[in-house]
This record gives structure tokens, C-alpha cells and sequence, in this order.
């Protein structure tokens, strides 16, 4: 395979490449089909994801997140995007750690009301070029430019408790915070994940 450059799409660029990185969203999640015409389904069929990883939702998502203040993309590009990774500040009044099962980790809490948390938001290889550091290399990238103190992860249970997931948030430095199940939650049903790691500032 070609080599693999990271860069940093600007709030102008994302928007125009929303297409392509949602198509490689959709391939990232896209789960093998089953019935008739083999586990790969017939000609022109789209990938099968859940809902919440369809390309629609993650179209809305990018388009929402992008306008957020501090909002930062990385790509890894060869030839076209094979991964990318993004995030945004978390607002001081925040309502992220509503619907918190428990009480809130106390650096998790001051930290977002001091306006110093950074919130992951997506994190995709496409399936053909993992294995090859370039995830490791998005994360980095993308959080040695964050500027805060402390960097949120929120995943959905049925992708954090991959074996790949979970191997790779340990080896980057991430410890399980808890759960939160949002007020809107919209089609994930079950308490998300909560995730964290400091950023040494």
C-alpha cells in the first residue's frame, strides 16, 4: 500500500469532504451481511450498520460538531481518506455528565467546567489499512493539538467492549470513568460508556 499522510482539514474542509468520510465511516462499522446471496450481499447493496453509525447520522453529527468552537479533524490520507479522527472542547456549561449513573469523577467534573476537557468524537481506520499504526498515529496527532487537560471518550457499549477497542484504549492510555445515559439518547438505547485519559499540560 501507498504512504499514509496525516493532515488537518480546516471547518471548511470537513464540510467538503463530509461524503467521503462518511463513506469511510459506513465502511469502518459496516458488518457482514447475512442471507441470500452470501455474507457480502448482492451487487450495489450498502454495508449493514446500526443506526446510530449509519452514513445519514454520521453526515448530521459532523455537520453539528464542526460548528463547535475549537472543532479540529485529522485525516490520514492515501489517495483519498483512509482514517480520520476529531473532537471539540467540551463547553463549560456543558450538560455532557447528565444522566451520569453515580456521581461524577471530580477531575472529570471541574475540568469541564474550567473549559479544559477535549472531547474524541470519531475515531476510524478503514478495515483494509488497520494494523498499521495509523490509528495510534490519528489519536496522537489530534490530541497533541488539543490544548487541554484531559481528553473524554463516550462510546457505545457494543463498540467499547471489542477486543480491538479495548486492547487499543489500553495500550493510548485510556481508564474507564463510568457511564452516562443522556437525557436524549436518541437510538442508542443503553448507558454509554465513559472513558479518559490525561493529556499531560
Amino acid at each position: 500500500m501507498g504512504d499514509v499522510f496525516l493532515r488537518r482539514l480546516s471547518r471548511w474542509q470537513a464540510d467538503q469532504y463530509r461524503d467521503q468520510l462518511a463513506d469511510l465511516h459506513v465502511t469502518a462499522y459496516a458488518r457482514p451481511h447475512v442471507g441470500h446471496g452470501g455474507p457480502h450481499g448482492g451487487p450495489g447493496s450498502e454495508p449493514r450498520v446500526e443506526p446510530f453509525h449509519s452514513r445519514d447520522r454520521f453526515r448530521e453529527r459532523l455537520a453539528e460538531h464542526s460548528a463547535r468552537p475549537g472543532f479540529d479533524l485529522v485525516v490520514a490520507d492515501a489517495g483519498g481518506p483512509v482514517g480520520c479522527a476529531y473532537g471539540y472542547p467540551l463547553a463549560r456549561d456543558s450538560a455532557r455528565w447528565q444522566g451520569f449513573l453515580g456521581p461524577v469523577p471530580g477531575e472529570l467534573e471541574e475540568l469541564t467546567a474550567a473549559g479544559r476537557v477535549f472531547a474524541v468524537a470519531e475515531l476510524v481506520v478503514a478495515p483494509r489499512h488497520r494494523r498499521q499504526g495509523i490509528g495510534r498515529r490519528l489519536h496522537d496527532r489530534l490530541l497533541s493539538g488539543s490544548g487541554a487537560a484531559l481528553a473524554a471518550l463516550v462510546m457505545d457499549p457494543s463498540d467499547a467492549h471489542t477486543p480491538e477497542a479495548g486492547a487499543a484504549r489500553r495500550a493510548w492510555g485510556w481508564q474507564r470513568a463510568g457511564q452516562v445515559r443522556p437525557p436524549a439518547a436518541g437510538d442508542v438505547g443503553d448507558a454509554l460508556e465513559v472513558f479518559v485519559r490525561p493529556l499531560r499540560r
